[in-house]
């Protein structure tokens, strides 16, 4: 009997508890700063993001371009206690250090293994580490994730899976893709992806996975009574600002000049096979079959543009679009897949130091993290791909771009189909990022009551 007491004493479980613990709002596992103590070189909505950031341990930035991102992820760094691992894309290491020493913290680049207290690598040399040398993990433009095979995002996902803190770091430009947000939960060490689909959504086809078209969610939607939950959720490990004022802060020194965009439809001049005229591709296979006609067309085109003195930044998708650009513009410089990354980290920063003129690569190569606001003007060819659009636009129109950027979009008529589903998300997208801010703000403000003193009713029949 004393036994059983004593077990049952242990095993109590007070029901407040319980219930907050299934709330999943309550997740804070880190350590409180103040957010005035903090480098003075940071912004003030800076300094409130990395205590936020160093308050819960385990979390998501997500921050659009030019607001400062590198230095909110090495000031958590600097703060965190023991080593701190800095995962980045390519090239973007050295970008890290020069931020570094502008803020005073100190990091060191490592690509074989040697530890520091902060250490920045890229993705492609994590194999290096272990995760038993470091205590956190910053994910550099955590984004990236979603375009590395299954292998090397579960390589990842396992590395950071018993550090204590962790913190992912990306611009998202469409949170509407769900997929992105599991797996940066499932990161983070809070819901699983698939627990995550589970517990907001409805699968209205009854199939495992997610089917996938052109990036949207197919064959999973979010339960009717389930949306304000599932912000809410992500609000509780995520923290989304477009700019200052989203925090509650002044925009004065984040105001973006306009952006120019423009469209040029060149006329392809060898139709289809089997046809007299050009047509409207309907379906991949006839878009991939217009591309390839029409290359020398478009690259001809992207030649006339940048046909100037000033820094251009043109991204291809095709290898073939990518040497004959580098063939017909006479001081341009190609970064392809087949480069070592050495070549490319070379090639990259010669760009961002203004030693090359015209840059020409793909989107999947240098779109991602790089600063490149010396250079206002941007040609580029659509895909459906609205993530690799709007990441090739922000290399340049980005907060500390001085001048107005102009984006000159090549295309065929063939290609409209592709340029109308590249506007559509780019509404879509927009109108999604203003409702997840509008879930934070309104987070900020909802007074949660633990105490659950509220005496239930009781129907008269019972």
């Amino acid at each position: 009997m004393g036994l059983s007491s004593t077990i049952e004493k242990e095993v109590k479980l007070d029901y407040r508890d319980f219930i907050v613990s299934k709330a999943q709002a309550n997740n804070d596992s880190g350590f409180q700063v103040d957010a005035e103590s903090l480098n003075p070189m940071l912004f003030d909505f800076q300094r409130e993001t990395v205590a936020w950031a160093c308050r819960k341990g385990r979390a998501a930035v997500f921050a659009d371009c030019g607001l400062g991102k590198t230095p909110i992820q090495l000031s958590w760094a600097e703060l965190v206690p023991g080593n701190v691992l800095v995962l980045t894309p390519l090239a973007v290491s050295y970008q890290t250090i020069r931020e570094a020493e502008k803020f005073g913290i100190e990091a060191h680049r490592s690509g074989d293994g040697t530890i520091h207290p902060i250490t920045i690598t890229n993705y492609e040399r994590l194999h290096y580490f272990s995760p038993s040398d470091f205590s956190a993990v910053v994910c550099d433009e955590s984004s990236i994730l979603k375009s590395f095979n299954g292998k090397y995002r579960q390589e990842i996902t396992t590395f950071m899976r018993k550090l204590p803190y962790r913190l992912l770091c990306t611009a998202t430009a469409a949170p509407n893709d769900y997929t992105e947000l599991g797996t940066s939960s499932e990161a983070l060490g809070y819901l699983g992806y698939m627990d995550m689909l589970n517990r907001f959504f409805k699968n209205d086809r009854n199939t495992s996975g997610l089917g996938r078209c052109y990036g949207k969610v197919m064959d999973w939607r979010l339960k009717g009574h389930a949306e304000i939950p599932f912000w809410r959720w992500v609000c509780s490990w995520a923290l989304s600002f477009r700019r200052p004022s989203d925090l509650g802060f002044n925009d004065d020194d984040f105001i973006l000049k306009p952006l120019i965009e423009n469209i040029h439809v060149v006329e392809t001049l060898k139709p289809p096979d089997g046809r007299l005229f050009t047509v409207d591709a309907f379906d991949l296979r006839e878009q991939r079959d217009e591309r390839k006609r029409s290359i020398s067309e478009r690259c001809e085109k992207v030649a006339e543009l940048v046909d100037h003195d000033k820094p251009a930044l043109v991204w291809c998708h095709l290898n073939d679009e990518g040497k004959m650009l580098k063939n017909i513009i006479p001081d341009a410089v190609e970064v392809s897949g087949a480069d070592s990354d050495e070549s490319k980290e070379s090639k990259l920063l010669d760009f961002a130091s203004g030693n090359i003129r015209v840059l020409i690569t793909k989107p999947k190569i240098g779109g991602w993290g790089l600063n490149f606001q010396h250079c206002a003007h941007v040609v580029l060819f659509p895909s459906h791909s609205f993530e690799q659009y709007y990441q090739a636009i922000r290399r340049c129109w980005r907060f500390g771009q001085k001048d107005t950027v102009t984006v000159d979009v090549v295309t065929t008529s063939g290609e409209r189909r592709v340029l109308e589903n590249l506007q559509s998300k780019s509404r879509a997208a927009d109108e999604m990022f203003s409702r997840l801010v509008e879930f934070m703000n309104e987070s900020k403000s909802i007074r949660r009551d633990d105490d659950f003193t509220e005496k239930e009713v009781i129907p008269a029949w019972l």
